[in-house]
């Protein structure tokens, strides 16, 4: 069998190289905790949440379903987006993050499924481009800006490609809106007293969702810290992206009100504020930072722990 021209050779494996494996390494740590965190979306019973669907007026199931198919359609999108990253990791010869992309993509493809079994239990199999397709902020990040910028690895994984990358990806589709939309959903859940279901979902995503973030908090620092000049390159990003952001969230659908489930628009926006803003500051803090110790620092980690827990505690205020 011959080798395709221009394919480079491997030249041995990481695996089995002196010294093995370093288990403190922060990806490889993410990776281990993942592998014991596995969940089943087929576990996942949506019988209640079909009954409360039925229970709703017109207008609250739009806006559920509208919140729903941003959902899966940006899982989707994320599945696919994140592979130039994982071949970014091997060009660079970073194995861990290799091992902990692929687990990353499997949750990613997961949560796509689930979104899916929630839609097919409750009744719902039109054809439902119609509610993402007309929101101008969605289409600017996800069909343009999200692709293309992990795309870019493909022919270019350098460390700036890497830190835009980062930042689309983590910092601004996953936590700017993701994550902000997953609060949505728990105050939805809470306040009302439906979807069950969805709300266990969005537990389970939530969490692996808080290893993608300090994983992209993680890559952000080590840059950084390696270049001071890839700070800049985040600040750039950002804002780049931001009237993308808020051209997304406060888009509505003609004939929709603002607020169906009563959760205002600038409670969601301060959110995702006070969520970036931490993150932001957790990159600037490894600047000037030894590269060697960012990559055994466990900070991202423990900020979205943070998260979490103030997360649970609002909850707890509401009942939940």
């Amino acid at each position: 069998m011959s080798v395709l021209q221009g394919t480079p050779a491997r030249d041995g494996f990481n695996s089995i190289r002196r010294g093995g494996l370093n288990w403190d390494s922060f990806p490889l740590r993410l990776f281990v905790k993942g592998n014991g965190k596995f969940w089943d979306p087929a576990e996942l019973d949506f019988t209640r949440d079909a009954e409360d669907w039925h229970g709703l007026d017109e207008i609250r199931q739009g806006a559920a379903l509208g919140l729903c198919t941003a959902f899966i359609a940006g899982e989707e999108a994320v599945t696919e987006d994140i592979q130039p990253f994982i071949r970014a990791m091997a060009a660079e010869g970073r194995f861990a993050d290799e091992l902990y992309l692929t687990q990353f993509c499997f949750e990613e493809a997961k949560h796509t499924l689930a979104f899916r079994r929630w839609l097919d239990t409750l009744g719902v199999r039109d054809d439902l481009h119609e509610w993402i397709e007309e929101n101008p902020g969605y289409r600017v990040l996800f069909y343009q800006e999200l692709p293309a910028s992990l795309q870019s690895l493909d022919s270019d994984p350098s460390p700036a490609n890497q830190v835009r990358a980062a930042v689309t990806y983590n910092h601004v589709i996953e936590g700017s809106l993701a994550l902000t939309g997953y609060y949505s959903w728990n105050r939805i859940c809470t306040e009302h007293r439906i979807f069950p279901g969805m709300r266990q979902l969005i537990k389970l995503i939530g969490d692996d969702e808080r290893r993608h973030m300090a994983w992209g908090t993680f890559t952000c620092r080590r840059h950084v810290a390696a270049d001071d000049a890839n700070w800049q390159i985040v600040q750039e990003r950002i804002a780049e992206l931001t009237p993308h952001v808020v051209a997304l969230v406060e888009y509505r659908r003609p004939g929709y009100p603002d607020a169906p489930f009563g959760i205002p628009t600038d409670l969601t926006v301060r959110y995702a504020t006070d969520r970036l803003s931490r993150r932001l500051n957790a990159i600037e803090s490894a600047r000037g930072v030894p590269v060697e110790k960012i990559d055994v620092d466990a900070s991202p980690e423990q900020l979205e722990e943070t998260f979490e827990r103030e997360d649970a505690e609002e909850l707890a205020t509401l009942g939940g």
